[in-house]
């Protein structure tokens, strides 16, 4: 049986009580998005790497995600101030007009590690793995304990789907957290404890991996 870190059970409960409860109106939100759609597309569907994909995303952790760009909680440069002047309620119709969309899968790149001499088998075999299994000598815990064995994540508890996401936005987000530049993933610093004993190597290859998981 897989072994799930205690850090990771012990923060389930925070964020559970932590989550507010979104009452968005898609159709709303679609007359909302248009200075979105400049990074994230119309169709949630980003044409940059750097840019997540919205489409499909779980519409509770979207809506915490606004909330904490809005609030400062989450720092994200290219959003500075553009929430400011959005009330809860256009919020919550962003975040469902978003969710109410098609989920998009990137693709993995072709790619191999050559700093690790690994093929592109190799590569994508080592995220899948660190993906479904962790790496349990270092302490790095398998992402389907929060995201699903199939990376769609888990809508009441607001973890977010990351199948299928950009590579380089996924690269990106690990670093932050491991790095302590991102840290609105609660008082149980959730994300933060997973991603701090990953090596670069493991990013890039569960990143790519999820970056074509579907």
């Amino acid at each position: 049986m897989m072994k799930v870190l205690p850090s990771i059970l012990g923060s389930v409960a925070l964020l559970f009580a932590a989550t507010s409860y979104a009452a968005g109106d898609a159709d709303a939100g679609a007359t909302k998005v248009v200075v979105c759609a400049a990074c994230h597309g119309q169709e949630g569907v980003s044409a940059s790497a750097l840019y997540p994909n919205l489409a499909g995303q779980s519409e509770k952790y979207l809506l915490k995600q606004l909330q904490d760009i809005k609030s400062g909680e989450r720092a994200v440069l290219e959003m500075t101030g553009m929430l400011a002047a959005s009330s809860d309620q256009d919020l919550e119709d962003i975040a469902a007009y978003y969710a109410s969309l098609e989920h998009t899968v990137m693709g993995s790149q072709s790619v191999a590690d050559e700093a690790y001499a690994l093929s592109e088998e190799d590569f994508l075999a080592l995220g899948e793995k660190v993906f479904r299994g962790g790496n349990l000598k270092t302490g790095v815990a398998a992402c389907t304990g929060c995201h699903a064995p199939s990376g769609m994540g888990n809508d009441p508890a607001a973890y977010p789907a990351i199948a299928g996401q950009q590579t380089d936005y996924l690269v990106k987000q690990l670093k932050d957290f491991q790095n302590n530049l991102r840290t609105n993933d609660g008082e149980g610093r959730l994300m933060r404890g997973v991603a701090s004993p990953m090596s670069d190597l493991e990013i890039r290859a569960v990143a790519n991996y999820l970056s074509g998981l579907h």
